[in-house]
């Protein structure tokens, strides 16, 4: 099967981050929603890109909400607390090669079966801007419902009690001792990875009934059996050598190999980031537009109290964002958005090229390896061969070591052999050496990468500095209209 893209983001709205679960939902759903609890009107009316939205309850809640603004309203209500937890959202990636009706029936059923099920509302918004992006919100309500359907409480008190069943007093807390236990489980640690896993099975579910022969997977590559590339066998000699602090080739060749793993899993991580955040819809500023002007301008300045040094790393940085967006003829968060996701994919082609490459070359490096073990012992069995029969005994003790590895080598050809393959030590080396410069080649198009992925990093601190900056304008202007009013 061929593996897709698979993204499932899972975060918490809250107060204790400034955002409002009214907000979002207005945000997401594409609508004009007024938040009762603090008053502000959000107007997300003329967004774009909004496929659909639609509301999902548990049979014992109030139907009532299935209206969106009574339905937030009633969460940011029954939250007092400034740190209130009021949403749970996750972000879902939509499989491209599935209709837009099947990907909202898709949404649709994994609510009901992860979510609706265990009495969460649900309301989600499927949004796709036409840059191959297809995704979906999902906001989960965090409170369970009671039979009465009213609010019930995320936690409750347990008392703790003494051998007779009483309630013990702590006289230093002037309290009775209880725990909180959670009234659900939805917060618990391995609910995160129920979800992942479920949203997984549940794509590649219509995937299949669709005749569509890609697949997603949950895991990380470890878990799925994607073993790192692997290092070489030292050897005894080799071993002991460097135990010693003697650098050896072979020593040399496995450093390398963990420096290329090392920088192989940091790659991939800092793609994941960047695409995670292009993935999100919310960066201040609209994802169509041209952003090439602000982004590289605020890349260059900074304010007047910022040293020599990072005047002039803002200076690099911003010709850099500016080469970068020339030659790749990115002019919105759209396009980089497409670039990020073909540059993930890219990634992903090279490391599987390397890995093939690496299971061709490992077959060969044993043949090389096990031919110059058997020609460095070889003299070594033969004197043995040639000395008198008393002697033998005693040679064979005090060569015991060498005799050894020359048999194992004899045995591996024997075997070789025995397959019908013939021992042809100069083509090995000559395709293991093909084999190993395709693979270098790869190595540095990976390194390439990486300073691609630094200009991008670079262009994504930009971006989020822009979206700060507007953010203020508009706090500003929203004051500024205030005390015009109260005028």
């Amino acid at each position: 099967m061929i593996p897709a893209i698979y993204h499932c983001n899972i975060q918490i709205i809250g107060r204790s981050r400034g955002r409002s679960a009214v907000a979002a939902a207005a945000y997401r759903s594409g609508e004009k929603l007024t938040n009762n609890w603090d008053g502000l009107t959000h107007d997300y009316a003329r967004k774009g890109g909004v496929i659909h939205s639609e509301i999902m309850l548990p049979s014992h809640a109030p139907p009532e909400f299935a209206d969106r603004s009574t339905l937030w309203n009633a969460v940011e209500e029954i939250e007092k607390s400034c740190k209130a937890q009021l949403a749970r959202e996750i972000n879902i990636a939509l499989p491209v090669e599935l209709s837009r009706e099947q990907q909202i029936e898709l949404v649709r059923e994994y609510c009901r079966d992860s979510f609706v099920s265990a009495g969460m509302c649900a309301d989600f918004a499927v949004h796709d801007t036409g840059v191959g992006n297809p995704h979906a919100h999902i906001m989960l309500t965090m409170r369970p419902f009671r039979e009465d359907r009213t609010w019930d409480d995320k936690q409750r008190k347990v008392y703790r009690l003494d051998e007779n069943g009483q309630k013990i007093y702590d006289p230093v807390k002037r309290q009775y001792d209880c725990d909180s236990v959670p009234t659900t489980d939805w917060n618990e640690h391995s609910k995160a990875e129920d979800w992942r896993s479920a949203w997984a099975d549940m794509t590649n579910k219509y995937l299949g009934q669709n005749g569509i022969q890609v697949r997603v997977d949950h895991r990380s590559y470890k878990r799925q059996g994607i073993e790192q590339i692997p290092t070489i066998h030292l050897g005894s000699a080799a071993t002991q050598m460097e135990r010693r602090g003697i650098r050896t080739e072979k020593g040399d060749t496995n450093r390398q190999i963990a420096a290329d793993n090392k920088m192989i899993k940091e790659l991939r991580a800092r793609l994941s980031r960047l695409y995670a955040w292009s993935a999100e819809d919310d960066h201040g500023v609209d994802s169509e537009q041209d952003i090439r002007l602000d982004v590289v301008n605020r890349a260059l300045t900074h304010s007047l109290s910022d040293s020599q040094y990072q005047k002039i790393k803002n200076i690099k940085n911003g010709w850099a964002i500016f080469e970068f967006i020339q030659e790749h003829q990115i002019q919105s968060l759209a396009d980089l958005r497409q670039y990020i996701k073909d540059k993930n994919s890219e990634y992903y082609r090279i490391r599987s090229e390397i890995v093939g490459l690496e299971r061709q070359i490992a077959p060969l490096n044993e043949r090389i390896e096990m031919w110059e073990r058997y020609q460095t012992y070889k003299p070594i069995r033969q004197k043995l061969k040639n000395l008198k029969p008393n002697k033998r005994e005693k040679f064979s003790q005090e060569h015991r070591a060498e005799l050894t590895l020359f048999e194992s080598a004899n045995n591996f050809f024997d075997e070789l052999t025995a397959s019908g393959e013939k021992i042809n030590i100069t083509s090995w080396r000559k395709e293991a050496d093909r084999l190993t410069s395709e693979k270098n080649l790869l190595y540095k198009e990976m390194r390439a990468m990486q300073e691609e992925v630094k200009t991008m990093e670079n262009f994504r601190k930009t971006v989020d500095q822009l979206e700060k900056e507007l953010a203020s304008e508009q706090d500003y202007g929203k004051e500024t209209r205030k005390k015009g009013e109260i005028r």
